[in-house]
C-alpha cells in the first residue's frame, strides 16, 4: 500500500493510497477529531465510496478495534433509505477504515452555512427522514450517540440520509464507556450524557431537538469558552422554545422542540418513532407544504469532485461534471468548423475585393461573400461569388484580345488522333477498375483473429477494411473481454467496410444501482438486460419513493452474481404511516385513534395478555410503532384475561360457584373430601389476570 504521507499531522494525507489492494482513496471530503473521510473507488466493484479512516493510533488499541468491528456489524444489519450504507470494514497497516455508501452532496451543516435559518416547513422536511432512520435503529436496539448536522446528509437528488453511526452501541451495553469519557459532540449532548456517560434512544431524540431548534434560529441553544462548559449548560437551563429567538414559530413546533429537549429523559419522546408520528401531526395540523431539500453548492464533496476531475486517471464515476465543462449561458458554442479542430474554416472577407474600375467584382455589395481565382494566362478570368453566380445570370468572363483564327482546322486535325487515343485508354483503365471492383476488388477475406486480444482483433479488422462492432455478453467462466467469436467467421468473404460483430465476455454481471424514481417494470428490464431473474417481494413503505417504485434490491446494487441468478426487488408501498400507540384503550377508542392517524381498522381479535384486562386493546397488527399505508387494514387484538376473583375463606361448595361463574375450572387439594371444608389457599392468587377456562386450584381444610 502506497499511503503518500507520515505518522504525525501528515499520516492521514492519503490521497493516491490504495487500501486492502481494492479501495482508492481520490480526495478529502470531511475531518473530524479521530478520523478523515475520503471519496474513493471500489476496483473491485467499479463503484465510487466513501472511505471513512481512522488516527493511525487507534490500530494499535485492541479494545478500540474490537468495538470498531462490532460498530461495522451492528450498522450493516440496518437497511433503510435514510440510512448511510456500510459495506465493509478493514485495517491495512497502521489505518482502520470503514467503506460506506458515497452520496454525492452536502451535509445540512454546508446548508445552514450556505442559507442561514431555515423556515418551519423546510425544517420537518429535513427532520422527518431522520427521525424515521432513527426509529429503525431504535427498534433494532441501537443508538446513534451523535446527531448533529455534520452527519446528516443532503445528496444531489434531494434525499436526507443520516450518516456515522460511529459511536453506536447495543442498549443493553450503553453503560460500558469508559468512566470520565464524554461521547459525543458538545452542542447536542443530553443532559445525562453529560453526567453520567449513558445514552439511549431518548438522547437522539434530545440531539435531534437541538438541530431543529439551530435549523430554525441559526444558533445552538447553548454556547461558551470551551466545549465543557457548553455540555454542562443543559444540565441546569432548558433550551428556550425557537419562537422566543426568531419570530414566525408556530406554538406547536415549540412544544414539539421542547419536548424532545426536556432534561429529564422520561419527559421526552421514548423514541425517534415516537417523535417522528408526532412530528406529523403537526405537519398536517398546520398543513406545512411538502419541500425538497436543497443540496449545497459548495459542499466539500462537491469541491472534491471538482478538483478529481482535472487529475489524469480520475475516473469520473460519480458522474459529476466541473463547472468548467459547461459553458456560460452567453458563449458561443463552434459548431462545424469551430475552435476544436474537427474542421478547418476559412475565413473569406465580406467586403468587396480591391478591383480596378470596370472589372467584374467592382461595385459589388458589400455584404456579399467572395473568392478570387486567380488568372491562367491565355484562359479566361472571372470573379463569381462564393455558391456561384446568383439564380437567372451567366457569368461573362473577362478575355483576352482573341488572336487570328489563322490554320485552326489543321491545328484541330493534327490533335485528333492523340485526343482519340488518351480517350480509350482513360476508357479502358475505367473499365478495369470497375471489373477489379465489380469482381474481386469490392471483397475482402475476414482473417483470423485467433489468440489476438480484443484490441488486436479490432485493429486486425480495421486494417483489412472491415468495421468490428463489439457484442458484449455475460459469462461466468470467461475473463472480462475475452473474445468468444467473430462474425461472419474468419476466412469468409465479405464486401469491403462490411461490420463483423465480436462477441466478447463481459464476465459476471452486476446488481444494477437503484437510480432515482425508478419504475418496478423498468427495474424488471434492466435486469434481464444482465440475464438476471426479477424476483418481487414484499412491498416496504418509504419517504421518498413513490408508490410502484424500486425501494432496494436484494442482493445490493454492485453485487456480482452468477448469470441468471435471481434478483429480489422490493417495490414502494408509498409514504408510511407510524401505527400509534392504542394499548390500553378500548376497541372503540382504539378505533378512533387509528383513524385520526390516516388508518383503517379491519378486523377485531381476542387474545390473552397476562397485563391488559379484559375488552381493552392488548396490540395491534401491523404492531404499534410500526409502519402501515393508508389502506391498511390494521387489526385490533383485545385482551381477554378475567381477574380471578378471591374464594380464601369460603367453603369448597362456595368457591366451586363463584370460579365458575367467572368462567374458571376449579380443582381442589384438600385431605378430606367434604364440600364445607375452609379454603385456605388459591392459584392463581386473587386480582390476578388469567385466561378464561383455565383452572384455579383452590386448598381446604379439613
Amino acid at each position: 500500500m502506497s499511503t503518500g504521507g507520515q505518522r504525525g499531522s501528515d499520516s492521514l494525507n492519503l490521497v493516491g493510497a490504495l487500501l486492502d489492494n481494492r479501495y482508492r482513496i481520490d480526495a478529502p471530503i470531511a475531518r473530524g477529531g479521530m478520523s478523515v473521510v475520503y471519496q474513493g473507488m471500489d476496483l473491485r466493484l467499479d463503484r465510487p465510496v466513501a472511505i471513512k479512516v481512522m488516527e493511525p493510533r487507534f490500530s494499535e488499541d485492541p479494545e478500540f478495534l474490537e468495538r470498531f468491528e462490532l460498530e461495522a456489524r451492528s450498522i450493516a444489519r440496518l437497511t433503510h433509505p435514510s440510512l448511510v450504507a456500510v459495506f465493509d470494514q478493514g485495517t491495512d497497516g497502521e489505518h482502520v477504515f470503514l467503506v460506506m455508501e458515497l452520496v454525492p452532496g452536502g451535509t445540512l451543516r454546508e446548508l445552514l452555512r450556505e442559507r442561514g435559518p431555515m423556515p418551519p416547513y423546510a425544517a420537518a422536511a429535513v427532520v422527518r427522514p431522520v427521525l424515521r432512520a432513527l426509529a429503525v435503529a431504535h427498534r433494532a436496539g441501537l443508538v446513534h450517540r451523535d446527531i448533529k448536522p455534520e452527519n446528516i446528509l443532503i445528496s444531489d437528488a434531494g434525499a436526507v440520509k443520516v450518516a456515522d453511526f460511529g459511536l453506536v452501541r447495543a442498549l443493553a451495553a450503553s453503560g460500558t464507556t469508559t468512566d470520565g469519557m464524554i461521547l459525543g459532540t458538545a452542542a447536542y449532548l443530553a443532559p445525562e450524557q453529560v453526567t453520567t456517560g449513558s445514552a439511549d434512544a431518548r438522547s437522539d431524540v434530545y440531539a435531534l431537538g437541538v438541530v431543529m431548534f439551530e435549523m430554525l434560529t441559526g444558533r445552538v441553544p447553548f454556547s461558551g469558552d470551551n466545549s465543557i462548559s457548553v455540555a454542562y449548560q443543559r444540565t441546569s437551563q432548558d433550551v428556550p422554545a425557537p419562537g422566543s429567538v426568531v419570530r414566525g414559530v408556530p406554538r406547536e413546533i415549540d412544544d414539539l422542540i421542547l419536548r424532545a429537549t426536556a432534561r429529564e429523559p422520561q419527559h421526552r419522546f421514548a423514541d425517534a418513532g415516537a417523535m417522528v408520528q408526532a412530528l406529523i401531526a403537526v405537519t398536517e395540523k398546520l398543513a406545512l407544504p411538502p419541500y425538497r431539500v436543497p443540496v449545497p453548492r459548495q459542499s466539500a464533496q462537491h469541491v472534491a469532485v471538482s478538483s478529481m476531475m482535472g487529475k489524469p486517471g480520475s475516473s469520473g464515476a460519480t458522474g459529476t461534471v466541473p463547472p468548467a465543462a459547461v459553458p456560460p449561458d452567453d458563449q458561443d458554442v463552434p459548431g462545424p468548423g469551430g475552435i476544436d479542430g474537427s474542421h478547418q474554416t476559412t475565413v473569406i472577407p465580406t467586403g468587396p475585393a480591391p478591383a480596378a474600375p470596370g472589372t467584374p467584382g467592382a461595385g459589388r455589395a458589400p455584404n456579399e461573400q467572395t473568392t478570387s481565382l486567380p488568372a491562367v494566362q491565355g484562359s479566361p478570368t472571372t470573379v463569381l461569388p462564393v455558391g456561384g453566380p446568383p439564380p437567372g445570370t451567366h457569368p461573362t468572363p473577362h478575355q483576352a484580345p482573341a488572336a487570328p483564327d489563322r490554320g485552326l482546322s489543321a491545328s484541330r486535325g493534327a490533335r485528333s488522333p492523340l485526343v482519340l487515343i488518351i480517350v480509350v485508354m482513360l476508357l479502358a483503365t475505367l473499365v478495369g477498375v470497375a471489373g477489379w471492383w465489380f469482381g474481386s476488388g469490392r471483397y475482402v477475406t475476414v482473417p483470423s483473429v485467433e489468440g489476438l486480444s480484443l484490441v488486436a482483433t479490432e485493429s486486425a479488422l480495421e486494417e483489412a477494411g472491415l468495421d468490428p462492432v463489439r457484442d458484449g455478453q455475460y459469462r461466468d467462466a470467461e475473463p472480462v473481454d475475452t473474445i468468444l467469436g467473430i462474425a461472419p467467421p474468419p476466412g469468409s468473404r465479405v464486401v469491403r467496410s462490411s461490420e463483423v460483430t465480436v462477441t466478447v465476455s463481459l464476465g459476471q454481471p452486476a446488481v444494477p444501482s437503484v437510480d432515482d424514481d425508478i419504475p418496478v417494470n423498468e427495474m424488471i428490464e434492466q435486469l434481464r438486460d444482465r440475464t438476471f431473474e426479477a424476483v418481487i417481494g414484499d412491498g416496504a413503505y418509504h419517504q421518498e419513493r413513490p408508490e410502484g417504485t424500486v425501494v432496494s434490491l436484494a442482493p445490493a446494487p454492485g453485487t456480482v452474481l452468477a448469470v441468471g441468478s435471481q434478483v429480489t426487488i422490493t417495490p414502494s408501498l408509498g409514504e408510511p404511516i407510524i401505527v400509534p400507540n392504542v394499548r390500553g384503550m378500548s376497541a372503540d377508542e382504539a378505533r378512533a385513534a387509528l383513524v385520526d392517524a390516516g388508518l383503517n381498522v379491519g378486523e377485531i381479535v381476542e387474545e390473552f395478555d397476562a397485563g391488559i384486562d379484559a375488552g381493552e386493546v392488548a396490540a395491534t397488527r401491523p404492531p404499534i410503532g410500526g409502519e402501515a399505508g393508508a389502506e391498511t387494514p390494521i387489526t385490533l387484538v383485545v385482551s381477554n384475561a378475567e381477574r380471578v376473583p378471591g374464594v380464601l375463606g369460603s367453603s369448597v361448595a362456595d368457591a366451586r360457584s363463584t370460579l365458575a361463574a367467572a368462567g374458571f375450572r376449579v380443582a381442589v387439594r384438600q385431605i378430606v373430601n367434604s364440600s364445607s371444608s375452609l379454603v385456605i389457599g388459591q392459584s392463581p392468587s386473587a386480582g390476578s389476570r388469567a385466561q378464561p377456562g383455565s383452572t384455579v386450584t383452590v386448598t381446604a381444610l379439613p
